[in-house]
């Protein structure tokens, strides 16, 4: 059962790996050629080469869209509960704008019917409530996100996302707001490893309570065109009157169809009694 301190100590934990720079090898000596003292990093090269989306896993992309540029992700989310009616989630649309090279506007919509609120998106907000009926429900989704670092050595790429859920639709009818702050490094062999951490507010009726949700994967791209992931997530309330703690194993893939235009597909399963039992997640993004 989560617990304040408990989620202190993650988030401490995870801000003091993103900011270890203790020697010019970087954090176990695994990052030391990975960028020059001057100019841009590998990462940050590939980024302007080829979209990246948030929606490609759980853990977001650490960097942004860029300055003047247009990304669109949509998808779609299965999710197999294991007491309840299946929740069906769509479209997951997120449109992302660059107003700087480092700063990014977001807008999106989706909308969920099932028996249980769509845990797996890390676009979307938790609903922890399971009931046999099926629950309609939809929200506005608006927010920025800012890239606080760039790869140097030791230092990780790394942003921050606020955003807002206001619901439109259902009978939940409280904004719920969330932070998360995201790094990774691409290590030596152009695998890349992300971590992130996400707060964020939640409600039912008359109680209030926290969600923290730590996440990590493993990027592995196979040639030029496709990507392979592997990561673990959790989603955890704090101060629930009932607590509830979700744990995920999920591998998944994307393919760039052009530069500007990729598909994805990833799965996952519940690690835990609390969890759904499997969950899928397809969809795609285009930038312009």
């Amino acid at each position: 059962m989560p617990t304040p301190n408990r989620a202190s100590a993650t988030l401490a934990i995870l801000i003091c790996m993103a900011f270890t720079t203790a020697s010019a090898h970087g954090p176990f000596g695994l990052f030391s050629n990975l960028s020059p003292a001057t100019g841009r990093s590998p990462r940050e090269l590939s980024e302007e080469d080829e979209i990246e989306t948030d929606r490609d896993s759980f853990t977001l992309a650490t960097g942004v869209v860029g300055k003047s540029r247009l990304v669109i992700e949509s998808a779609y989310s299965f999710v197999d509960n294991r007491n309840v009616p299946e929740t069906h989630s769509l479209p997951e649309l997120i449109a992302r704008y660059g107003i700087t090279d480092n700063f990014e506007l977001r807008l999106g919509y989706n909308y969920e019917v099932g028996g249980a609120g769509n845990p797996v998106s890390g676009n979307v907000p938790d609903e922890f409530e399971e009931t046999a009926d099926l629950e309609r429900g939809a929200r506005v989704i608006y927010g920025a996100k800012y890239r606080v670092s760039r790869q140097l050595g030791g230092m990780p790429e790394s942003s921050v996302l606020i955003q807002g859920f206001t619901p439109v639709r259902g009978i939940d009818t409280a904004t719920q707001l969330s932070a998360t702050y995201v790094f990774g490094w691409q290590l030596p062999n152009e695998w890349e490893w992300d971590s992130a951490v996400r707060y964020g507010t939640g409600s039912f009726e008359d109680d209030h309570f926290n969600v923290w949700s730590p996440s990590t994967v493993i990027k592995i791209p196979v040639g030029e065109k496709w990507k392979f992931h592997a990561e673990y997530f959790s989603v955890n309330t704090d101060g629930r009157a009932k607590e509830s703690t979700q744990q995920f194993f999920s591998p998944g893939a994307h393919y760039l169809i052009t530069p500007n235009l990729e598909i994805g597909l990833r799965v996952g399963w519940g690690l835990n009694t609390q969890t759904p039992n499997f969950f899928s997640n397809v969809g795609g993004g285009i930038r312009f």
